[in-house]
C-alpha cells in the first residue's frame, strides 16, 4: 500500500531542488546547530527540521548498522524515553526519569560523564508530569558551553557543560535547603503569583504549572514554555494560564512574560466570557518550541484551555488556547498569532514543534513555518508576517448537546495542502478485506454516534443510548508527540508520521470525577467532566479502518502537494495470521504506530516494526518513499531519533524506554 509519486510531481520536486539551490542559505538555522555532525537543540537545529547533513550511513551501508552502545537510565527510575539527547562538541547531553536528571554522556561509548539533579521539593513531588523531560537547551555565553534545564518543580537551571555545576553568578538564590547559591532561577515568582512557602509553590486551589519541554535560546534569550496536569485529569475549573517566559542566558535575569490569557485590555480579551479570564487557565505550550534565530522569532504552540471534553463554563474562542504564536523574543510581544481550534474541547492540544522552512513559491523565496496537527491538518504561514501561504476557510462543525456547551460554529480548515490522514468517520472509511470483516465492523460501530471532523462528545446518558460519540482523528493523532515531523531544508520537503485513530470520552457529571482524583486542581467541581475514555477495535482486534494504520507522507512545501506516502513498517502478526486472512494476499496495512523519524543528507531512515512484530530501523528514499534498508534493533523506540558524527564516526540514537540505543556502521 503505497502511493507511488507521478513523474509532474517528481518533476516538479526537482524543479524545486534547483530553484532553492540558487536561493541565499536558508535562514532557519540548518546550518548552526547541525554542522560537523552536530545536533544543537530537540529537533536537530532550532528550525525543528530534525536533518542533518551526516552521509556517512547511506543506502550502501545501511545494512552494516550494528549496535554500538546502549545507555542505561534505570539508575534514574527512567521509564518513558521520551527525551532526544544533544550532541554538543564531542557531548551527548540529555534528562532521565522523574527527577529530570541533566546527564552527559560520552559519545563514544554511552558512559556517564556527570549528572545533575535538582533537589526535592514539595512543588517537585506533586508535579503530574515527572518524567515528561524532552531535552535540554544549550547556549554558548561568553565562550562557554552553558546546558539549560527547566524541571517539574518549575526551576530554570543552568549548568556548566563541561562539569555540571550551576553557574556562578546567575539567576538568584532559592530558598530551599539544599538549593545551589546560584545558577538557578525560581520560575513560579515570574508569573506573579503570590505564595508563603517556595516548596509547595502556588497553592493547588489557585492552579499548577510545570513543565515538559526544554527551553529554547534564542538570540541571548531563553524562552520557557510549560504544562499543566493532562486536561482529561482535571474536575475543577479554577487553574493559573501558562505564560511564556523570557530571561537573560547570560545572567537569568527574568525579562519578559507573554500572557497567554488576555487580560483586560489586551488582544483577545473579548473571546473569554463568563468572567473566565479571571480564574481559570491551562494554555500551557507543553510541546517543543521552534525559533527563527536570523530574525529573533520564537514559536509557541498551545494546548486548550481548562479542561477537556467540556468548556461550558468557559464559553467563547478562548484565545490563545490551541494556537501558533509568533512572538519577538527581545520583548516578549506578539508579531502574530493563529488559533488552529477555536474553544477546543477534543484535546486537540499542538502536539509538536511548528517546522521552520525557506521554500520556493512561484520563483520566490518565501520564509514559512508548518504546523501539523492531530485533526491531520497542516497548517503553512509565512513565518515573519503570519499570512496563511494557501487559504484557511471557516467551515461550519456539529453543535454539542450537553447542557450549557457552547462550541463555535466554525473551525479553521486549510484549502492545502491536503489532510495527510482521515479525518471524520463515514462507511467508505471502515476496513475492506472480506465482506463479512466490514458488516462486523459496522456493527461494532452501531454503538457509536460517528460523523465529521470536530464531531463533539456526548454525555453518558444520552438520549440515542450511545456509547459515545466517535471524533477522528483523536486525541491521540492523526500527529502527536511520539512522531514529530521532520523536513529537508534543502528541498522544502515536510515528513509527516500519522496514524489512522478514533476516541470516544464519557461524559459525566463533575463530581463523580473529582471523586477519583486524588489531589485536583481548583476549588470549584465543573458540572460535567470527562470519566474515561477509550478506542474502538474493530472484530477479533483488527483496526476498524482500511489500511495504511500508519503513515509515513511526504509533502513539498513548495507546492502543497503530497509526493508519497508509504506505511510506517509492516503489516502486524494479528492481521497476517487472522483466520479469515491468512490465504488472502494482504498489502502492506503499518503498524498503526506512529514512526520516530529523522533526515539525513542521502535518507529518511525510522524506527517500526516488522511483520515478525521485531523492532527495526528503516532507511527510505526521500525523493520517491522506496524503502533502501532495514536493520534489527535491540528495542522497540518512540518520541524521536537524532544523529551526530563523532570523531568521524556517524551514529544514530533511538530512544528505548529507559535506555538509549546508539548504531553505527560495524567496521569503523
Amino acid at each position: 500500500m503505497k502511493s507511488q509519486p507521478t513523474i509532474l510531481q517528481l518533476t516538479k520536486l526537482l524543479a524545486g531542488v534547483f530553484a532553492l539551490a540558487f536561493l541565499p542559505p536558508v535562514a532557519a538555522d540548518e546550518a548552526p546547530g547541525t554542522t560537523n555532525g552536530q545536533w544543537h537543540y530537540l529537533g536537530g537545529d532550532s528550525a525543528h527540521t530534525r536533518y542533518s547533513p551526516a552521509d556517512e550511513i547511506d543506502a550502501d551501508n545501511f545494512a552494516e548498522l550494528e549496535e554500538a552502545w546502549i545507555w542505561d537510565g534505570a539508575s534514574f527510575n527512567a521509564a518513558s524515553g521520551r527525551s532526544t539527547p544533544s550532541y554538543i562538541n564531542g557531548v551527548l547531553y540529555t534528562v532521565a526519569g522523574p527527577r529530570r536528571h541533566v546527564v552527559a554522556i560520552d559519545p563514544a561509548n554511552g558512559e556517564t560523564l556527570w549528572s545533575y539533579r535538582e533537589p526535592n521539593t514539595k512543588r517537585y513531588e506533586y508535579s503530574m508530569r515527572k518524567d515528561y523531560g524532552k531535552g535540554v537547551a544549550y547556549a554558548n555565553v561568553n565562550g562557554r558551553d552553558v546546558i539549560y534545564i527547566s524541571s517539574p518543580g518549575f526551576f530554570l537551571t543552568a549548568l556548566d557543560a563541561k562539569t555540571g555545576v550551576p553557574l556562578e553568578n546567575w539567576g538568584k538564590p532559592v530558598a530551599i535547603d539544599g538549593f545551589p547559591k546560584s545558577g538557578v532561577v525560581d520560575m513560579l515568582a515570574d508569573l506573579g503569583y503570590e505564595y508563603d512557602d517556595p516548596s509547595k509553590g502556588i497553592p493547588l486551589e489557585q492552579g499548577y504549572v510545570t513543565t515538559s519541554s526544554p527551553p529554547i535560546v534564542v538570540d541571548g534569550v531563553v524562552v520557557v514554555g510549560n504544562s499543566h496536569e493532562q486536561g482529561y485529569n482535571q474536575s475543577r475549573i479554577e487553574n493559573i494560564p501558562g505564560d511564556i517566559l523570557g530571561y537573560d542566558a547570560k545572567t537569568g535575569e527574568f525579562l519578559w512574560k507573554f500572557n497567554v490569557l488576555p487580560k483586560p485590555g489586551e488582544f483577545g480579551h473579548e473571546t473569554w466570557e463568563n468572567d473566565a479570564w479571571k480564574w481559570t487557565g491551562d494554555i500551557s505550550s507543553w510541546a517543543p518550541l521552534s525559533a527563527d534565530q536570523e530574525r529573533g522569532i520564537v514559536y509557541i504552540p498551545t494546548n486548550g484551555a481548562t479542561m477537556d471534553f467540556y468548556g461550558g463554563f468557559r464559553p467563547g474562542d478562548n484565545l490563545f488556547s490551541t494556537s501558533l504564536i509568533a512572538l519577538d523574543v527581545k520583548t516578549g510581544k506578539r508579531l502574530w498569532h493563529f488559533q488552529l481550534v477555536h474553544h477546543d474541547i477534543w484535546n486537540y492540544d499542538t502536539p509538536t514543534a511548528p517546522v521552520l522552512l525557506d521554500v520556493n513559491i512561484e520563483g520566490k523565496k518565501v520564509p514559512i513555518v508548518a504546523q501539523v496537527t492531530k485533526q491531520s491538518f497542516t497548517y503553512t504561514f509565512n513565518r515573519v508576517t503570519g499570512e496563511p501561504i494557501w487559504p484557511i476557510v471557516e467551515k461550519p462543525v456539529p453543535a454539542s448537546r450537553i447542557p450549557g456547551e457552547k462550541l463555535s460554529e466554525t473551525q479553521p480548515f486549510p484549502t492545502w495542502p491536503l489532510p495527510y490522514d482521515n479525518q471524520g468517520l463515514t462507511t467508505d472509511d471502515l476496513i475492506d478485506f472480506t465482506p463479512e470483516l466490514r458488516a462486523r465492523t459496522i456493527e461494532i460501530l452501531q454503538d457509536f454516534d460517528t460523523g465529521p471532523l470536530f464531531q463533539p462528545p456526548l454525555h453518558r446518558d444520552n438520549e440515542e443510548g450511545y456509547k459515545g460519540a466517535l471524533w477522528c482523528p483523536g486525541d491521540i493523532g492523526g500527529v502527536n508527540i511520539d512522531g514529530p515531523a521532520a523536513a529537508d531544508p534543502h528541498t522544502g520537503v515536510l515528513y509527516v508520521t500519522s496514524r489512522k485513530h478514533c476516541t470516544t470520552r464519557i461524559i459525566a457529571p463533575g463530581a463523580e470525577r473529582d471523586k477519583i482524583l486524588d489531589a485536583p486542581t481548583g476549588t470549584t467541581v465543573v458540572d460535567y467532566a470527562v470519566l474515561s475514555g477509550f478506542g474502538v477495535r474493530g472484530p477479533d482486534g483488527l483496526n476498524i479502518f482500511k489500511p495504511p494504520y500508519s503513515r509515513i507522507t511526504a509533502i513539498d512545501m513548495n507546492t502543497g502537494e503530497h509526493l508519497w506516502y508509504i506505511p510506517v513498517g509492516e503489516t502486524p502478526p494479528n492481521v497476517l495470521n487472522h483466520p479469515d486472512l491468512k490465504d488472502m494476499k494482504i498489502p502492506n496495512t503499518g503498524t498503526g504506530r506512529a514512526a520516530p523519524m529523522t533526515i539525513t543528507k542521502t535518507l529518511l531512515i525510522y524506527a517500526g516494526e516488522g511483520s515478525d512484530d521485531k523492532p527495526y530501523l528503516y532507511a527510505v528514499d526521500k525523493l520517491t518513499g522506496k524503502q533502501l534498508g532495514k536493520v534489527e534493533v535491540p528495542e522497540k523506540s518512540s518520541y524521536g531519533m537524532m544523529t551526530y558524527v563523532h570523531d568521524g564516526r556517524q551514529y544514530v540514537i533511538l530512544q528505548t524506554g529507559p535506555r538509549l540505543t546508539a548504531m553505527a556502521i560495524a567496521d569503523f
